[in-house]
């Protein structure tokens, strides 16, 4: 068995632990294989997760020995490749992570099992701008005004962050007259793409969003007086093939070992430990 990708070994104890206990087979030592395992696991993420889940994954298919396939959408709105939509259109899923308020909302809808949420990540929301360009002040709530103010586009998210940028932020800030108007909504595609272009000179989605992409940089997160944490969570949808196996994914990304990963992409790992 080879090294683990991005796990220390001491870090893989833990991990061998949490998925043991998740039943994902016996693991014992270095020589211990996968355990025997049918039927591929299917998943729906959204964004503020996608960087962890990919560095995550690969480990989990490794030691479960099973294969996941994934689907990637925003976690509210009528996208074609949202989420709901997804589910409105009973595309294979097993689990589902998205922000919690949209995936209680599944829940009422019967799209997922109800008891089966567990809270994975705490996510902030920040800015960036086109790679070298001037970085705008906002570090405080005047300065983040400033800037808004003087930005001549901003893109925002058509999921969690932007529908709190667009019903909230800028009412708090007593702009919303001012900037809203030159702001625009982005569909399927992340923010960071859109400023990387240079169709936007500001954008704003989750940090664990904007530090994937290429082409930016991130200039730091909204004012801790207007700042929004969204938790990112997961559920096990009700037309799960795999229930069981569904239960193994989630624990392993709840585990302590998923910690360290987790705090690299930008999140607040919320641990059970």
């Amino acid at each position: 068995m080879k090294p683990l990708s991005f796990l220390t070994r001491r870090a893989a104890f833990p991990l061998i632990a949490a998925l043991a206990l998740a039943g994902c087979g016996s693991f014992g030592g270095d020589n211990s294989k996968p355990a025997a395992a049918t039927g591929d696991l299917h998943v729906m993420t959204s964004g503020g997760f996608t960087a962890a889940y990919n560095d995550l994954r690969p480990e989990f298919e490794r030691l479960s020995g099973r294969t996941v396939k994934t689907a990637y959408g925003a976690s509210m709105g009528n996208a074609e490749d949202s989420i709901p939509s997804r589910l409105a259109r009973n595309e294979p899923a097993d689990v589902v992570i998205l922000a919690r308020p949209a995936l209680d909302a599944l829940v009422v809808q019967g799209k997922v099992v109800p008891g089966s949420q567990v809270d994975l990540v705490r996510s902030a929301i920040g800015f960036a701008v086109r790679k070298g360009a001037p970085r705008p002040d906002i570090s405080t709530v005047d300065a983040l005004k400033r800037t808004l103010l003087a930005a001549p586009s901003i893109a925002y998210s058509a999921s969690a962050s932007g529908t709190y940028y667009e019903t909230q932020l800028l009412r708090k800030l007593g702009i919303e007259d001012q900037v809203k108007p030159k702001s625009k909504r982005i569909l399927s595609e992340r923010v960071g793409t859109v400023v990387a272009r240079g169709d936007a000179v500001l954008g704003l989605q989750q940090v664990s969003e904007l530090l994937p992409i290429p082409g930016i940089d991130y200039i730091g997160p909204l004012p801790a007086e207007v700042q929004q944490n969204t938790l990112f969570s997961a559920g096990i949808a009700t037309a799960s093939k795999q229930p069981e196996a569904a239960r193994q994914l989630i624990r392993y990304l709840n585990s302590p070992a998923a910690a360290p990963t987790i705090s690299k992409t930008g999140l607040q790992p919320l641990t059970v430990r």
